[in-house]
């Protein structure tokens, strides 16, 4: 990894000139890279859409595997970091590569309201996904766990509301995240953190009804065996009642 690292430089774009970034230090931190930033405007509460994309897919998609002072509405400051979890976004990966960080002044085309990656989404249930739109252009909306595509609705209105379905056969984890993308301009992405996904009712739930059943089964075998055999009534049988006459 030493070596994977020595082997990585920095490109900054930015759109306009009124704003600049300057690479302080990138730093080896276990299995992760830290970038250590600068960003400087002369209007502090200006928010920037700030994206970290990589030579192996030539500068596609912007990485997921990122946290920090990355995505959108960061702000100017002297201290920013990025964290990038490069085993978990390539694996073992050797070779050369190349790292830029792309930014501009944020102007959301997908702002979301409710979406809450803190909680757990049950599989075979829909949720409402709403957002505030910044523009008309139309958007994809994708579903990945990990960088596996698991579903998407391609080229939908802007127009603020989706009906998330989590398929009642897809597997639990904890590794999903949205995937919102301008279908017009490639560079506006909104990429949700990871949440996690359970099935509908907890296993030991869905457990008890047989157990109980299967139990019931059992002392129902119990006392047919003590009928047939025509013995003699134990502490717990019930006795029978007396005959006529005697």
């Amino acid at each position: 990894m030493r070596q994977f690292l020595a082997l990585i430089f920095f490109l900054v774009l930015f759109e306009a000139n009124s704003q600049s970034v300057i690479i302080k230090n990138v730093e080896l931190s276990g299995d992760k890279i830290v970038v250590h930033y600068s960003l400087e405007n002369s209007n502090q509460n200006a928010g920037f859409l700030l994206n970290l994309y990589e030579s192996k897919d030539n500068f596609m998609s912007p990485l997921t595997k990122v946290s920090g002072d990355v995505g959108p509405e960061v702000k100017p400051g002297p201290d920013k970091t990025i964290v990038w979890k490069v085993i978990d976004e390539y694996g073992n990966y050797k070779g050369k590569l190349s790292l830029e960080i792309r930014g501009k002044v944020y102007v959301p085309f997908v702002k979301l309201q409710n979406f809450d990656v803190a909680s757990s989404y049950k599989r075979g249930k829909s949720y409402d996904v709403l957002w505030k739109p910044g523009n008309n252009d139309p958007i994809n909306i994708e579903l990945f766990k990990g960088n596996q595509r698991v579903q998407g609705s391609m080229n939908q209105a802007n127009n603020g509301a989706y009906s998330l379905n989590i398929p009642s056969d897809m597997k639990s984890g904890k590794d999903y995240h949205l995937k919102i993308s301008s279908v017009k301009n490639s560079d506006e992405v909104v990429i949700t953190p990871d949440f996690k996904v359970k099935p509908k009712l907890p296993l030991l739930v869905k457990a008890l009804p047989i157990l109980a059943i299967g139990g019931a089964v059992v002392a129902l075998g119990g006392g047919s065996k003590k009928d047939t055999g025509g013995g003699g009534s134990s502490g717990g049988d019930i006795p029978l009642p007396a005959l006529p006459g005697n």
